[in-house]
């Protein structure tokens, strides 16, 4: 993190004069899934512009300072916070000169309370913009110019993401793959902090929460979550999309990096309540959803008819 007092009148340059984004996406007439990969991903770009705003305006240099962070620090969630508008600024545009509305900002509310919850909340939500690039990337199959720009993005937000991690003291680069998410569980990962909106995103439903009660993460994630580890889970029976006997066993299903689902019975502890074992092998950030199936299925799958609950973000390391 040294370079970063060196870097810092160029940071603060590139913070106040953003780099405006060239018009390399042709005018042309998006198709139904270009369009609803672009809507979504300006959908988590507002968020995250607003996730990084709050980050700078509402803490000082040395509240940073304070609670461990390196000099600069604060500066470069700035430069965060424009290159996340710069992002929303491209795509808003592309929609537009095809014919599309874009997707409005809503209104948020993100639960930190100091320097160090906002880079750890920061560090998720970054996590699920992540995984929605390179889920969406499959969707951007009617033109390379469209998969270019958002694969050009991606490495951005996962630059964002070690800066984070480093400044909390996490491994910057935790597992050797990301994890991809459909745009169902990306969409109702980011609601989770949405308190109102202008207008909803088209085509998506918000599913029944999970919630992931213990044990609660160290700041800095480390040590790392090892198998084995007790997880304990809540959810509201009374909000599933379809009816569930009570008797039959449930699932918890673990989506990480690229290897197939994980699926591990849950010891019920409740009504609503219920708790496995971290799985062998998942690691990083881990994405887990309530389900009646024991195994077979994908992701997609999983997404499109075999999540109960969820998915809650569980991070490891």
């Amino acid at each position: 993190m040294h370079f970063l007092t060196k870097a810092l009148p160029f940071l603060a340059l590139a913070a106040t004069h953003p780099i405006e984004p060239r018009n390399i996406i042709e005018k042309r007439a998006l198709s139904d899934s270009d369009t609803a990969v672009l809507t979504l991903a300006l959908f988590l770009e507002h968020v995250e512009f607003a996730l990084y705003t709050g980050g700078y305006d509402n803490f000082t240099d040395d509240q940073y300072t304070a609670a461990g962070f390196p000099a600069g620090f604060r500066e470069n969630v700035n430069v965060i916070a424009g290159q996340e508008l710069t992002h929303a600024t491209l795509l808003s545009d592309t929609l537009q000169q095809n014919g599309v509305s874009p997707i409005p900002p809503c209104t948020y509310s993100f639960p930190y309370t100091d320097p160090v919850s906002f880079v750890s909340l920061a560090n998720m939500i970054t996590a699920v913009g992540i995984g929605a690039y390179i889920g969406g990337s499959t969707g951007l199959t009617d033109s390379t110019t469209l998969l270019t720009t958002a694969a050009s993005i991606l490495p951005n937000e996962a630059r964002h993401d070690t800066f984070l991690r480093d400044g909390i003291g996490a491994s910057p680069f935790p597992t050797p793959y990301d994890t991809a998410l459909t745009a169902l569980w990306a969409y109702n990962l980011a609601h989770t902090f949405i308190v109102s909106c202008p207008e909803e995103l088209p085509g998506q439903v918000l599913l029944p929460k999970l919630t992931l009660t213990s044990p609660v993460p160290p700041k800095n994630l480390q040590p790392p979550t090892p198998a084995g580890t007790t997880l304990d889970f809540a959810w509201d029976p009374s909000t599933f999309f379809v009816t569930v006997d009570p008797d039959a066993p449930l699932y918890v299903a673990f989506v990480n990096q690229v290897a197939p689902p994980v699926f591990e019975e849950v010891t019920m502890t409740g009504v609503g309540m219920g708790s496995v074992a971290v799985p062998d092998g998942v690691s990083g950030i881990a994405f887990a959803v309530l389900t009646t199936f024991s195994g077979g299925l994908d992701e997609m799958d999983l997404s499109a008819h075999g999540t109960l609950a969820g998915p809650a973000e569980v991070a490891l390391a």
